[in-house]
């Protein structure tokens, strides 16, 4: 087994998630992931605390893209729309194999109680990190908070429909997030 070989992290998720599938979080050791990853039980701890931790690999990237995105959107930006640059520069972050594994990771998480309760705190975590990167633009408390929650529907939504297309369309998944953002506008402001 490979200690040092690149891509360890990406490849520990990988077989985590199809162990996952195969039979099962309860199921699935540390050894074994690591084992399917080629790499040491030691390289797996130097990379999660758990298993766990596996499929939130990158939520914290994820963060600190939507916050980025949000930041460094134009001063006169509306919130929706700085919500809209945040979403659009995580999206671009993620490519094919991300789309590849979406499919086996919503499997994975769909047959855990554990990994659903982890999915829902990874969604309650981003939309902290929207709304907080909203507040730090002069956005009212109850505003950011209502943004940020629509961002991470939205996010959410286009993730969904992305991860299920058929992948010949070649749209990247900013243009199904943004696009579900508008969506999500539009019904809210049927609202009356």
């Amino acid at each position: 087994m490979s200690r040092w070989e690149p891509g360890a992290r990406e490849r520990l998720v990988v077989a985590a998630v199809d162990l996952f599938t195969e039979q099962g979080y309860d199921a699935t050791t540390v050894a074994q992931i690591a084992e399917r990853a080629g790499v040491t039980k030691s390289t797996f701890f130097r990379h999660f605390p758990d298993k766990r931790e596996l499929l939130v690999a990158g939520q914290e990237t994820l963060s600190r893209l939507l916050t980025e995105g949000i930041a460094e959107a134009p001063g006169d930006a509306s919130p929706l729309e700085a919500v809209a640059a945040g979403l659009e520069r995580a999206s671009t972050a993620m490519g094919p194999a991300t789309r590849e594994l979406a499919p086996r990771l919503k499997a994975a998480i769909a047959a855990s109680a554990e990994l659903q309760e982890r999915d829902t705190l990874k969604t309650v975590s981003l939309a902290a990190a929207m709304t907080a990167a909203l507040v730090a633009r002069g956005v009212p408390d109850p505003i950011a908070a209502l943004a940020g929650e629509l961002g991470v529907l939205a996010f959410k939504r286009g993730y969904a429909e992305w991860a299920e297309g058929d992948g010949g369309a070649g749209q990247e998944l900013a243009g199904y997030v943004l696009t579900a953002l508008d969506e999500l506008r539009a019904a809210s402001a049927s609202l009356g």
